[in-house]
């Protein structure tokens, strides 16, 4: 058994995936498999974690079929036992937690990572979880080597890499002021959530107030400056007549995650160095960066109609009227499908309802054509960018691509990416080649309109 302390070299996988056998993880698994000693992979070495070996077991001939399943080691792990994490971390260059709620479950696996310096992605989308880390553990974390970069997955890869590539759009002289993006579901089948995501939502607004707490709590984060004024608040629900779409103004993972990428890059304007970075990386991730202009960012829900809209406005409503007291929180946990109108099920979507499903968001970004005139106080934004991200079915197909080609990266990359550190995906992955991987994997980045408003 390698010690704690193991060097890179010195681990025996490359990558565990630990909850291998719930919802995603068998999908992250199956995904992996496609690059397990491929030619041009990084990945050599695979191992799968979980509570039973017979449902590891079961998780890897689902995901090798029709293939036979190749001989992968399967460690049994619990969050519930210290020791069993910690062996899981020393033996590992990256753990890739797929174990939600991440606030019921999270924090030891990340305690493990950082003790063991070893490095840790997962697919959380829990602002609360996300901020709770970076207070107990970026310093130690820091020091020992340990990258922790949550929202590796839908949540929020498409949102920050996404922005960025919107933001390169705005050339020369002009800048933006906001960038709304409007996600649009599709599916000719039902479209059927991960019960994950629904479990989350319901105790993260049973502990609003524990998030609020922990903010003001800490110290204050550097503000990019914005040029221009601050956005209008705006409507709950809008009808976006360019897209098509009515939209539904939402709390988002997503915006909570830029904010934090676009404060520390504020902090750190040429972003974060590699830990034994080559000057050529050097000089292209401060490249990069100078490209990056910041911007108001919010997200909405989009639906061709409004009665589209009408499951997700009654889930907010049950969720805000149940979830404050134990038998609320209760209901809704044991009945998903009633309170959500079928948005959500305990079994969560077959398989043809995953691979129908497909998601479009677009960013529709309103600023000036020079900067000079948003320094001039009451003019009105005159220019407007369109981009937009589209891919597969966003929990069990697009969080899966993302998840493994951040991994890849970091075993690719590694000497070029910060020693370590609790951070988003944005601020480390920026400057890297993620969006190009995810083009070759199916996640489209498509440059729409540059149009001149009226004034």
């Amino acid at each position: 058994m390698a010690e704690d302390n193991a060097t890179p070299s010195s681990k025996i996988y490359d990558i565990i995936i630990f909850g291998a056998s719930g919802f995603t993880g068998k999908y992250v698994v199956r995904e992996a498999l496609k690059f397990l000693n491929t030619p041009n992979s990084p990945l050599k070495t695979l191992a799968l974690a979980g509570r039973s070996p017979s449902r590891l077991s079961e998780a890897l001939n689902w995901a090798s079929f029709p293939n036979s399943p190749p001989k992968i080691p399967l460690l049994t792990a619990d969050t519930s036992d210290p020791n069993s994490l910690i062996r899981l971390a020393a033996q590992a260059r990256i753990i890739l937690n797929c174990v939600g709620p991440f606030r019921l479950y999270g924090q030891p696996v990340v305690s493990a990572c950082v003790d063991a310096g070893c490095d840790y992605l997962d697919i959380c989308g829990e602002p609360e979880f996300m901020e709770r880390m970076e207070a107990l553990y970026h310093e130690k974390a820091v020091e020992k080597g340990s990258l922790v970069i949550s929202a590796c997955g839908f949540d929020s890869v498409p949102a920050e890499i996404g922005l960025m590539f919107h933001s390169r759009h705005w050339t020369g002289p002009s800048v933006p002021n906001r960038v709304e993006a409007y996600l649009s579901l599709e599916s000719d089948k039902r479209i059927v959530g991960n019960f994950g995501t629904y479990e989350s939502a319901v105790l993260g607004v049973a502990n609003a107030d524990k998030l609020v707490e922990l903010r003001r709590s800490r110290p204050k984060r550097a503000r990019p400056q914005i040029l221009g004024p601050a956005p209008p608040k705006g409507p709950i629900i809008e009808h976006q007549k360019q897209l098509g779409l009515w939209a539904l103004k939402l709390p988002s993972a997503d915006s909570i995650v830029v904010r934090r990428t676009l404060a520390a890059l504020t902090e750190n304007p040429n972003g974060l160095p590699g830990v034994n970075e080559s000057v050529e990386n050097a000089n292209l991730r401060e490249a990069f960066w100078s490209s990056v202009k910041p911007a108001h960012f919010g997200v909405k829900l989009g639906s061709k109609s409004l009665l589209g809209l009408f499951p997700v406005v009654m889930l907010g409503i049950f969720i805000g009227l149940l979830s404050k007291s134990a038998l609320g929180r209760w209901l809704l946990l044991k009945f998903p499908s009633f309170f959500s109108l079928g948005w959500f099920r305990k079994k969560g979507p077959s398989e043809d309802e995953v691979a129908s499903a497909t998601f479009k968001m677009w960013f529709i970004g309103k600023g000036f054509s020079d900067s000079s005139l948003a320094l001039q106080g009451n003019k009105k934004p005159d220019t407007e960018v369109i981009t937009r991200v589209m891919g597969p079915e966003i929990g069990y197909l697009t969080t899966p691509i993302i998840l493994l080609q951040c991994a890849l990266l970091v075993l690719k990359e590694r000497d070029n990416l910060p020693k370590g550190g609790v951070l988003t995906p944005g601020i480390v992955f920026g400057p890297t080649d993620l969006e190009t991987r995810l083009q070759e994997n199916g996640i489209s980045f498509d440059f729409i309109s540059k149009n001149t408003l009226s004034v």
